[in-house]
């Protein structure tokens, strides 16, 4: 039987190779051949998740809820030490300073990543700017947000911190960012469906003796990670339930 894995579309694309390799390290732990989907467009990741393709997804914290409490995924880890923040970002020449100084009006370019940008939203509320009084144009990549700006197609992006600070060093020259959030407590997870959960601490266990190996500290440092950290679903549950508290 082969397993089918995926990972949220919002991944920086310099860790793609990282994440075949983890692939191939991960066939190798468990003996099971393992294929990964990859996807560079939410609506059509979250149409495969709605197709029950995959028994094992690196999912962001919108997407967890969703097959957590409708498909009955279970989390297992999540990297140590990091956690979801967005930042809302201008082009380095904007007159705009502060989120106070943002008009009504205001052309925001986002990605379709629902976490970061609900963070984003609720940034904008000092402004008292909200979806009635604002236009947003999506765009697939954080690239394509940074080149909106630089070109003054949009006023503000929403990025993912961790995107944003990987931003080449030309690109991040003609940006500043303006606030960014800091919930720490929401971040991405790794979630094993029906089909594998009957590995579930198999596979937790050499998640989490992968930071003592040198080649499992290589692997990590691939994916941009330091170790991975056990998550119980309790821990998920209160993620899951502040993401639903900050929508309202």
């Amino acid at each position: 039987m082969t397993y089918n894995f995926t990972v949220s579309p919002d991944f920086n694309p310099s860790y793609l190779s990282g994440w075949f390799i983890f692939n191939t390290w991960l066939q190798r732990q468990t003996g099971e051949a393992i294929h990964l989907d990859l996807y560079d467009d939410f609506d059509l990741q979250r149409q495969a998740i709605a197709e029950d393709k995959f028994d094992l997804i690196y999912a962001n914290p919108y997407d967890a809820s969703v097959l957590v409490r409708e498909k009955d995924f279970v989390p297992i880890a999540c990297p140590a030490g990091k956690s979801d923040e967005a930042v809302i970002v201008v082009a380095a020449d904007s007159d705009i300073n502060t989120v106070e100084d943002l008009p009504v009006g205001l052309r925001i370019a986002a990605t379709k990543d629902p976490d970061v940008n609900m963070m984003c939203m609720i940034m904008l509320e000092p402004a008292d700017l909200d979806r009635n009084n604002t236009t947003t144009q999506h765009r697939d990549t954080y690239v394509l947000l940074a080149k909106d700006l630089i070109r003054g197609e949009a006023d503000v992006g929403f990025f993912l911190e961790e995107t944003y600070n990987k931003l080449s060093r030309i690109v991040k020259s003609q940006l500043k960012p303006l606030v960014q959030s800091q919930i720490q407590v929401i971040n991405h997870v790794l979630l094993l469906g029906p089909a594998l959960q009957h590995r579930q601490s198999e596979i937790q266990q050499a998640l989490l003796d992968m930071a003592t190996t040198p080649v499992g500290q290589s692997l990590l440092e691939s994916l941009s990670f330091t170790a991975w950290a056990k998550v119980e679903p309790e821990d998920t549950e209160f993620m899951i339930d502040l993401m639903d508290t900050l929508e309202t």
